[in-house]
């Protein structure tokens, strides 16, 4: 049953959340810190679940000094928020659980850190808990389309008015998708992703043991920014900041395991080149990767030297977001030559290729699409039609199997 939250977004995840909830005995749902995962549990069960905090420190100590008394004291239906905080729990909650195996919908379980809570799920709750995602807010649940699909699954709406669509796109990316400063606009844009940031030091790569300099790490996050949607060198940036390789693998496995960021890997094929191997890295909010690199206008953002990482990062992110929140694991790659033909990003749908080029000018040209002609040269049989994503209005053909489609239309 649904609780009552006037300011409260509709989410993309609600079904499956819905479905897993009345499938399985326990559903763990993971994301960033923010991103609102205790508010869409609260709305949709609020009203018949209890819901328990892990975070505060006493509840922790309760949790973990005697977890068997613990829940007893917090019986089934329960929502415990922010369980990366006792993963010493889950074993007293699979317990519980094979107690009354078939009953679903027994314990509802989030946290911000994937890594280390997915290991513990799957040593105690293997089989017995969905698994879910969620991301911040979509472009689409901002406005008020959640399950709108993705161009090459339906049939668009292209007549809407999008005449003010790059002004007000790049307003929302330096936001960000983050639901706080979404529902509240009047707040301090700066403070917030300032404070946001701080918080994630503190509460989440603190509890990692690989990060000892938090100071140190704030400057990787930079750093890393600034190198953001680039073919990234690990060398580079460990020359940068003066500690050793292995340093920046484990800073970056912290990012990751905290949904902080995206590593984008090449797509694979035999087609006898030699693929670039090198990864790429990109931030999962815009509004974090425009706060770190320093970007408070919105002119400034579209116009400066990071105007088209930010654009790629927006693109790639509502793909994921959408594909995510059905419950499925994307299946993203960027595909890259030796000689340096490159498509930004390569979405495997089942065994179809989509490919999707993302350009910063507002009026696309035919040129532009070069890239996902050869590509599709190269997988005729498997490549579907593809994509250049612009901050502009058109959506035209730019070529036989390319269309010049705006972002307002992704």
């Amino acid at each position: 049953m649904r609780s009552k939250n006037t300011s409260y977004i509709d989410r993309s995840l609600e079904p499956v959340l819905h479905q897993a909830a009345s499938e399985f005995p326990a559903v763990v749902l993971t994301g960033p810190r923010q991103s609102g995962k205790t508010t869409l549990l609260q709305h949709l069960f609020g009203e018949d679940y209890q819901y328990i905090s892990l975070e505060p420190p006493d509840i922790r100590l309760a949790a973990t000094d005697d977890p068997r008394a613990f829940l007893e004291m917090y019986r089934p239906p329960v929502i415990f928020d922010e369980v990366q905080y006792v993963p010493n729990l889950l074993p007293y909650i699979k317990e519980k659980i094979d107690g009354d195996r078939h009953k679903s919908g027994q314990y509802l379980l989030t946290g911000s850190q994937n890594l280390l809570l997915a290991e513990k799920v799957t040593e105690s709750l293997a089989g017995r808990a969905a698994m879910l995602r969620l991301w911040p807010l979509s472009r689409r649940e901002m406005e008020g389309n959640p399950q709108l699909g993705l161009p090459w699954e339906s049939v668009r709406n292209t007549s809407s008015d999008v005449s003010d669509a790059f002004g007000s796109l790049w307003q929302a990316l330096l936001r960000g998708g983050y639901p706080e400063p979404v529902t509240q606009p009047r707040r301090n844009l700066r403070l917030w992703h300032a404070s946001y940031i701080q918080t994630y030091l503190e509460r989440d790569v603190r509890t990692i043991r690989q990060v000892g300099d938090l100071t140190q790490y704030q400057n990787f996050l930079r750093v890393l920014a600034a190198r953001s949607a680039q073919l990234l060198n690990l060398s580079d940036v460990a020359r940068d900041l003066g500690v050793s390789v292995n340093t920046i693998k484990s800073w970056l496995s912290v990012l990751e395991a905290t949904y902080q960021v995206i590593v984008l890997r090449p797509y694979f094929a035999n087609v006898g080149k030699r693929l670039v191997k090198t990864a790429k890295v990109y931030f999962t909010d815009t509004g974090t990767l425009c706060h770190l690199t320093g970007l408070k206008d919105p002119d400034h953002a579209a116009a400066g030297p990071m105007g088209g990482a930010i654009l790629e990062t927006a693109v790639l992110m509502e793909i994921i977001k959408t594909l995510t929140h059905r419950g499925t694991d994307p299946q993203l790659y960027f595909w890259r030559t030796s000689a340096g033909t490159e498509v930004d990003f390569v979405v495997a749908d089942g065994v179809k290729l989509v490919p999707v080029e993302v350009k910063l000018s507002a009026s696309p040209r035919p040129a532009m699409s070069s890239a996902i002609g050869i590509f599709h040269d190269d997988f005729k049989d498997t490549a579907l039609p593809g994509y250049v994503v612009h901050p502009g209005d058109a959506c035209f053909p730019l070529r036989a199997g390319v269309t010049a489609l705006p972002f307002a239309y992704l």
